[in-house]
């Protein structure tokens, strides 16, 4: 979804570098309460994210979350902590390091690559305000999120877009779409865990997306008829899917499981990190971990493709907390397929994408 604004000159050179903005979602500056509830706040007081009206989005944050979350997401943040910081920041500075390696070998000087967060830091207005220092010939924003959603690809986009608005140096710019089945994303995770699979033998393979509302798949539908209406709803994209969070995830399901050779009937999808009462996309992953050790699955390989790089909810959630359900309902092992992170082919084919562009 291309948003091109006017160039601060019409006398755009080659020479003139063009610039990369790699947004992720976020991260707390340190595992403790303090760090984690900025944090919070700042993602939850997302209008997109917490989707309600605004005195109920506050009463919900301030009564019933920040109260109490923080210091329990604190205590997991420290469990996945690395020495340079959390998970998503180190991969993502790695991954940022890699294009810009490679980008320079095709096309030396051209390109200026940065690692942005749509919460906590490095910030987006920070980051957009260095690249605006290169006086730019063009800006690429990329959301690293596979799946489009309005509560992460859709903040992300609008809050880069809102900022290059009131600038006074704006460049050309230009957006990219959802990359759920690009194949520069699907071998990459067909590479990182085929020999994993082989190695481990798994009876089933289960993948796990991030949850979002139903009311927010709801919202994305342009007919107001067609998502969550029929069970078969996201299996072809549509015109009226084409923004479905959850079409994209099975989308991106059945491009792995070609891609990986995976037999029929031992496979699965599921969705996890879901919050409050109200429906959320299912099934949820929780609950199909006993229906699996039901059939007699006893080792399971998990993947989470909503993320590209490891983080709290794969590396805590999936690969500690997951496994420690699986094994208590008699299962025999869990292996949690690690996200692609700075595995080369992702970033020779992140930086393809960004040389297509």
């Amino acid at each position: 979804m291309p948003a091109v604004l006017p160039s601060a000159s019409p006398l755009a050179s080659p020479s003139r570098p063009i610039g990369v903005m790699l947004i992720n979602l976020g991260t707390p500056d340190a595992p403790n309460t303090p760090d984690v509830r900025r944090y919070l706040k700042e993602f939850l007081s997302d209008p997109r994210v917490i989707d309600i009206n605004p005195l109920g989005r506050w009463l919900l944050l301030n009564l019933f979350i920040l109260p109490f979350r923080p210091a329990k997401s604190a205590a997991a943040y420290k469990k996945v902590w690395m020495q340079d910081g959390s998970p998503l920041l180190v991969y993502g500075r790695a991954l940022q390091n890699g294009v810009q390696a490679s980008l320079n070998k095709k096309a030396p000087g051209r390109y200026e690559v940065r690692l942005a967060m749509r919460y906590g830091q490095p910030s987006i207005p920070s980051v957009l305000q260095e690249l605006l220092q290169h006086d730019l010939e063009r800006l690429l924003v990329l959301p690293l999120f596979p799946q489009y959603s309005s509560a992460a690809s859709g903040s992300a986009l609008e809050r880069v877009l809102e900022l290059v608005a009131r600038s006074w140096n704006v460049p050309s710019v230009d957006t990219f779409d959802a990359f759920y089945d690009a194949p520069a994303f699907i071998n990459a995770f067909r590479d990182v865990a085929a020999p994993l699979l082989e190695a481990f033998a798994p009876d089933h393979v289960l993948f796990s997306y991030h949850g979002l509302p139903e009311r927010q798949v709801k919202k994305s539908d342009t007919t107001g008829t067609h998502c969550l209406a029929s069970a078969t709803c996201c299996e072809t994209i549509t015109p009226a899917n084409r923004f479905c969070y959850r079409a994209h995830c099975v989308a991106t399901t059945k491009a792995l499981v070609q891609a990986l050779h995976l037999p029929p009937q031992k496979h699965s999808f599921s969705f996890q990190s879901r919050l409050g009462r109200t429906p959320w996309i299912k099934p949820y992953t929780d609950e199909v971990l006993p229906q699996l050790a039901q059939q007699g699955v006893k080792r399971l390989a998990v993947f989470s493709p909503a993320f590209v790089a490891d983080c709290l909810e794969t590396v805590e959630e999936i690969g500690l907390r997951a496994r420690e359900q699986w094994l208590s309902l008699g299962g025999e092992d869990l292996l949690l397929i690690p996200s692609l992170n700075d595995n080369p082919v992702w970033v020779e084919g992140l930086a393809a994408m960004i040389l297509d562009r």
